[in-house]
């Protein structure tokens, strides 16, 4: 298979949540948008891996979400077993939210094993969930995950300015949407962020474009927006885009490779063979 540089950047979706999932990958492909399909579940992996074996723009993150964790927290041990088939990790973290604060111990307890795996594994990619609990998610980021064992996103960052900060200083990228160039606070947060950390995203189907769930192409949409916010051109965000994705996968698999021999998915965004 040879990958050819994407045009767009979508490092964050869900699309095995979509009614159309094979065609949707067919869809990145066309519209040549690196894609990072996350799952909520190890269960999902497998099927998500094998839908997209064959894409040159899509790969598919091992991921145990912090808000099925009251219901599958056993299912750890299945991650554990799938990751060394592995790149991406995701979508894993914390969320302390109201309608999931009452399993946050267990969230900690499963989000300590993933990043501990992932440390003794090195050179895996993670895109990782920080709702209401930016702190404690560079907390357990800082004592499991040293930032030579792996890379972090954090993506649709909420935080304050300080947490900023220091997720930029532990070496976080941040995936960025639509809904985050909203609110004045949020957008003042993404205009202070490196410009060589900035990824994108569409957390589709949680977003919405054009009154419709957001697809991996639609994050073409808010490149305008986000140029103006960060003082560039479309034309230089979008190359920008593309050189921080390179960025933050090249570092990350030197001299560590994952075993594909069980259909893993293994591959990273700029291979070419």
């Amino acid at each position: 298979m040879t990958t050819a540089t994407p045009k767009l950047i979508d490092l964050h979706c869900h699309l095995d949540l979509y009614p159309d999932h094979e065609a949707l990958i067919a869809e990145c492909d066309r519209d040549q948008v690196a894609t990072l399909a996350v799952t909520t579940t190890p269960k999902a992996w497998r099927r998500n891996v094998e839908l997209a074996s064959r894409s040159s723009h899509v790969r598919v993150a091992l991921g145990l979400h912090p808000q099925v964790v009251a219901d599958r927290k056993s299912e750890i041990t299945l991650w554990e077993q799938l990751l060394p088939e592995a790149t991406y990790v995701g979508e894993v973290g914390l969320d302390a939210g109201p309608r999931f604060y009452r399993s946050f111990d267990d969230q900690k307890a499963v989000f300590e094993r993933v990043l501990r795996g992932c440390a003794d594994a090195g050179g895996k990619i993670l895109t990782v969930h920080s709702v209401r609990a930016v702190g404690q998610v560079l907390d357990h980021l800082e004592r499991h995950l040293p930032p030579d064992r792996g890379r972090v996103v954090l993506h649709w960052f909420t935080g304050s300015r300080s947490e900023a900060r220091r997720a930029v200083e532990y070496g976080c990228y941040f995936s960025i949407n639509a809904p985050m160039l909203i609110q004045q606070r949020h957008r003042e947060i993404v205009a202070s962020l490196p410009l060589d950390r900035l990824l994108t995203e569409t957390d589709g189907p949680f977003t919405q474009a054009d009154g419709r769930p957001s697809r991996p192409s639609d994050v073409a949409q808010m490149l305008p927006d986000l140029a103006r916010l960060r003082g560039v051109t479309t034309e230089t965000l979008q190359r920008t885009l593309v050189e921080n994705l390179q960025g933050l996968v090249i570092p990350s698999i030197a001299g560590v490779r994952p075993s594909t021999e069980r259909g893993g998915d293994g591959r990273i965004f700029t291979d070419r063979s």
